[in-house]
């Protein structure tokens, strides 16, 4: 039996401009001549209806308001309407920014309701509607529903969006996102607002506003102490060598102009083992974030997986996180950072600033402070370099304050990754510095009785064990060279004295352009260096030019044949080298002997 006439009339009268006074007039004709049977299954059927089209149009109160007059007349699972009514009205609250009025709603649910299962029904119903929002980039909205579908769920069990993160990593990977747009607009504040309204759901502590400065101009504002052991100066630009030839590089060059070399000693810091970040009051000092060409780079510093902080960088100003935990050391040098225990970065990086602590102006007795985890190799290196006899602490992944730190620099400026959309940044590493490292090791290692004499190896540089930036057809390579007097050696296979006898003893090493080649600086003068590398213009040419020849060595590139795989960065890429190429480029090297 069809709906009475007045209803139907009643129902084809609702539009966007009447429907909250249509729907209760409707409401009370319902009340006063209820619908039963067949009647009232048709009149269910056009409610639905109603309340489709109610959402069709945005109005998704005025949907709510006819679900729920279905779910009045429903006899058997009422319940089903008022999940969809509740769905509609949250969703209304989410279209219109009204996000007070969805938490007061989803408090009276939890409230009035103790069915978890329904809740969580409708929970899923809000993920589903934040993932919508966030593939079409409308950050706050989809926020707003994982907070919400959070809240009403009582937490994260049970309910994961779409691409597999819980409900509260990906509210605190969508607020970093919108906090670093805020920060890089200068509207820190607002920043600073936004993570304060969703961190108690993420388990984050309050941010902190602090200002960008360099190690020197915390100290010449009378902040600390600043000693300089080689002021800047003006660097060589390295001459890149192609076996066929120049190439036009796309890169950017790195800047010839190399940052001094300085201890500087600052009170009541506050760090993060695992991160280049050091903090103190309102100062963030930080050479790398603070240097003039930090536009380009992609700091990172406190996002990555594995690191104890929350950063958001801005022009000038940076947002931290306060930590949850600290703790507390009398005094100590800071050898610790990002990425301290990756090869490549401990002996570029860091292990120059041992020359900084080796000087008079370093307290005695001082310990070096390193990151947990870190290779046997890099304690190795620090015996060599160490001069003081400083005792060693390993610094947990746990925010720590130091009464006294000690800082020195990384010899050049060198980010991490460049920002997207901007060409890769190609650092130029001081010379001078590098070779004061290799001689302290050097000489230290002739103390020590390790023979340095030996010379006339030709060495392969196996990286088998590595699956990224991997010369794929190393087996043919092999046998190219075999012949040629070439032996194969795995060098993260040997301790580092090994490592540095092998390199001295090399009068020529092939090898993928890789962090294995870093140690090239304790090559003799006059060695030849072939660095094999895929064929991206935009790799790090003058970067590898730059820290091999610091030992008077020469190094020629071959480029060979880019195998570029589907999510693998172009820099990582693997690659294959001709026989008859690696055979023209032993030809070069040994011709100019």
């Amino acid at each position: 039996m069809r709906p009475t006439a007045t209803f139907l009339d009643l129902v084809r009268s609702i539009d966007s401009g009447n429907a909250p006074s249509q729907l209760e007039t409707l409401a009370a004709l319902l009340t006063a001549e209820p619908p039963s049977g067949s009647r009232a299954a048709a009149t269910l059927r056009h409610l639905e209806a109603l309340g489709f089209r109610l959402e069709g149009g945005a109005q998704y109160g005025a949907a709510a308001r006819a679900y729920e007059l279905a779910a009045a007349l429903e006899p058997h699972d009422p319940q089903r309407w008022q999940r969809i009514a509740i769905a509609a009205r949250l969703r209304g609250f989410i279209d219109q920014g009204r996000w007070d009025d969805a938490s007061a709603f989803v408090a009276e649910l939890r409230r009035r309701d103790a069915d978890a299962a329904a809740h969580q029904e409708t929970a899923r119903r809000l993920v589903q509607l934040g993932w919508e929002h966030e593939c079409r980039g409308r950050a706050e909205p989809a926020v707003q529903c994982y907070r919400l579908a959070h809240d009403l769920n009582g937490g994260d069990a049970g309910l994961a969006t779409v691409d597999g993160d819980s409900l509260s990593q990906k509210i605190r990977n969508l607020r970093i996102l919108q906090m670093n747009a805020l920060a890089e607009a200068g509207r820190h504040e607002e920043a600073v607002a936004l993570h304060e309204s969703t961190r108690s759901i993420v388990g984050l502590g309050p941010v902190g506003i602090h200002r960008l400065v360099s190690a020197r101009q915390e100290a010449a504002e009378g902040h600390g102490r600043y000693h300089e052991m080689r002021p800047g100066r003006r660097i060589a630009d390295p001459a890149i060598k192609f076996l066929d030839g120049p190439v036009p590089l796309t890169s950017q060059p790195g800047t010839l102009d190399a940052p001094p070399q300085y201890v500087a000693f600052f009170q009541d810091c506050l760090t993060f083992p695992r991160s280049n970040v050091v903090l103190r009051g309102e100062s963030l000092i930080y050479d790398l974030a603070a240097h003039p060409l930090s536009g380009v780079a992609d700091i990172k510093d406190g996002v990555n997986p594995g690191q104890i902080m929350t950063a958001v960088w801005g022009t000038g100003r940076a947002l931290v996180e306060a930590p949850a935990a600290i703790n507390d050391i009398d005094a100590g040098l800071m050898l610790f950072g990002f990425q301290s225990r990756q090869y490549g970065h401990w002996l570029l990086e860091f292990v120059p600033r041992m020359l900084c602590f080796n000087d008079p102006a370093c307290p005695s007795g001082w310990p070096l402070c390193v990151d947990d985890g870190m290779p046997e190799t890099h304690r190795q290196i620090i015996a060599l370099m160490d001069t003081r006899d400083r005792p060693i602490v390993t610094l947990p992944p746990v925010a720590t304050r130091f009464r006294e730190l000690g800082l020195a620099p990384v010899p050049a400026f060198f980010p991490f990754d460049t920002r997207p959309g901007l060409p890769i940044y190609d650092a130029i590493w001081p010379q001078d510095i590098l070779a004061a490292v290799r001689e302290r090791i050097l000489q230290r290692l002739a103390a020590d009785g390790v023979d340095l004499r030996r010379t006339g190896r030709r060495i392969l540089l196996s990286r088998r064990g590595f699956t990224q930036r991997q010369l794929v057809n190393e087996a043919e390579i092999i046998e190219t060279l075999r012949p040629h007097g070439f032996e194969v050696v795995q060098p993260e296979l040997l301790t580092f004295a090994e490592q540095v006898q092998m390199y001295h003893a090399a009068d020529i090493i092939v090898g993928s352009a890789s962090s294995a080649l870093i140690n090239c600086i304790f090559c003799r003068p006059g060695a030849r260096v072939v660095a094999l590398a895929h064929e991206s213009p935009e790799f790090y040419f003058r970067g590898f030019t730059s820290f091999v020849e610091s030992s008077g060595a020469h190094l020629l590139f071959v480029r060979g044949t880019t195998l570029q795989a589907e999510g693998v960065h172009p820099m990582h890429a693997n690659y294959r080298v001709a026989p008859a190429t690696m055979r023209r480029a032993l030809a070069a090297v040994t011709a100019t002997r």
